[in-house]
């Protein structure tokens, strides 16, 4: 968090909750959350409805597989304000601001974000 805004939002494999956690405000155009439950359980089957929603900023996942991952953190004014260290079976939310990533070992890592990629237009590098 940098002044009052969330930047990223780290779920480490560790954790130790049950049910259903999420881990994002409502209003995020990502809401990430962490689902436990014991086995036996049964989710009813679902659909989600076509609801129109309106995205002005693109918030990404990263989960990783294997390897070893450092994401620097910087606010809005393009300041470093956190280095963090993810992990096999570590997760992370990239809310805002921006973000640089070294890759510490082979990795492999699941990404999510909203789409359609606007290519180009879709990074402002810092």
């Amino acid at each position: 968090m940098d002044e009052g805004e969330i930047i990223a939002v780290v779920v480490r494999k560790e954790a130790k909750l049950k049910g259903v956690n999420f881990f994002t405000p409502l209003d995020f155009s990502q809401q990430l959350g962490l689902l436990v439950h014991e086995k036996g359980k049964i989710i009813k089957a679902h659909k989600h409805k076509h609801i129109k929603r309106e995205i002005f900023l693109t918030q990404e996942v990263l989960v990783v597989l294997e390897g070893k991952v450092k994401i620097d953190l910087y606010n809005e004014k393009h300041q470093k304000i956190k280095s963090i260290i993810i992990t096999p079976g570590d997760t992370i939310l990239l809310a805002s601001g921006a973000h640089s990533i070294e890759i510490m070992k082979d990795s492999k890592i699941i990404e999510v974000k909203q789409g359609p990629y606007a290519g180009v237009d879709d990074k402002e590098f810092i």
